[in-house]
């Protein structure tokens, strides 16, 4: 087969990243790429569709030695999730036409090994193709691993999510909502705020930056106590919750996004709650639950068919506008779960 080039929009990291991260730290390039599979070969040729814009990935713009991921490489293209239609496979699991969602490039093009991006092939296309970059991709497993598998909840518990209208944890929320805990979240606008009740029904929401007193506003909210924490923030939050948990009380490590664009980080001060409080605290990488995803989509998919579950995307259009939509996260100008759409097919 002859082979075919074909022109390839890129967005490079052109160093590594200190403190907060900037447009210009990206770059948008053209370059060209080989659209075929070598003889032998099990890659997977990939036309990206949407890319997902995740907060981890801020974490490796920045020279990282002993994480659960690798460093991009500066003067080399972007990765994260995405979804994908196959144009050639060499491996046997997937053919030309198929559409899928895993790890993949910031580029219009991408060759792929399976195993490596962790592609999964996407079977129920009656829901928007960008779901799988969001509530039937990463975020998903992630608010239902961290909330059922790690949390373990029970009805009528008192449940508080922070970065409650982000990719996971509106999710978090609706899960414990249909569980029939008591619900509240925290986010950094009023928009978000009203959101969260209106929209996704959680029982109360505030705003943290209107707040002085984060341990007086938890009390507000939870004069009893807090059962569950799913944390996305740590920080002062992670530090005021700890104050505010009931004995026994669980919470899951999900993410910090307060200290990834710090050069130092913030210390914790009220750890001895979890000794005095027997607080069961767990740190979780949702790549390790993969296993999980087929009864994950057995139970998300009906819910959002029958209209149970709703989930927010924002979606920037071109991989040209990729950089400002993944530097807005850091700053919380997105509304829901940032897409970057790349191509409608």
């Amino acid at each position: 087969m002859a082979e075919e080039v074909m022109n390839n929009k890129q967005i490079i990291l052109k160093h590594y990243v200190e403190g907060y991260p900037k447009e210009s730290d990206m770059e948008f390039k053209n370059n060209n790429i080989k659209l075929n599979v070598p003889d032998g070969s099990n890659v997977v040729v990939l036309k990206n569709l949407y890319l997902s814009c995740d907060p981890y990935m801020r974490s490796r713009m920045s020279k990282l030695e002993g994480s659960y991921v690798q460093s991009f490489t500066p003067g080399s293209h972007i990765t994260g999730c995405g979804v994908a239609k196959v144009l050639e496979s060499g491996d046997s699991n997937f053919q030309e036409g198929d559409l899928v969602w895993g790890m993949t490039g910031w580029e219009e093009y991408s060759i792929v090994t399976a195993t490596q991006s962790a592609l999964f092939k996407i079977h129920d296309k009656n829901v928007p193709l960008s779901y799988y970059t969001g509530i039937l991709g990463m975020p998903g497993i992630t608010a239902y691993v961290g909330f059922y598998e790690v949390c373990s909840p029970k009805k009528g518990e008192t449940v508080f999510v922070s970065s409650a209208s982000g990719a996971v944890g509106q999710l978090v929320g609706q899960f414990a909502k249909m569980l029939g805990c008591y619900v509240v979240g925290s986010a950094g606008t009023k928009q978000k705020v009203d959101m969260l009740k209106s929209k996704f029904g959680f029982d109360e929401a505030f705003n943290y930056k209107e707040e002085q007193d984060l341990d007086a506003a938890l009390k507000r909210h939870f004069s009893d106590g807090i059962d569950i924490y799913f944390d996305n923030v740590g920080g002062k939050m992670f530090d005021a919750v700890l104050l505010n948990m009931k004995l026994h009380g669980r919470i899951a490590m999900c993410g910090m996004i307060s200290q990834y664009n710090l050069k130092k980080t913030e210390g914790v001060h009220n750890l001895l709650c979890l000794i005095a409080k027997r607080i069961c605290m767990k740190g979780f990488i949702v790549s390790d639950h993969f296993h999980l995803y087929p009864k994950y989509l057995e139970m998300i998919i009906p819910q959002i068919k029958g209209g149970n579950i709703v989930y927010v995307e924002d979606i920037a259009e071109g991989l040209e506008n990729a950089p400002k939509a993944l530097v807005g996260l850091f700053y919380g100008r997105n509304v829901g779960k940032q897409v970057v759409m790349v191509s409608r097919e």
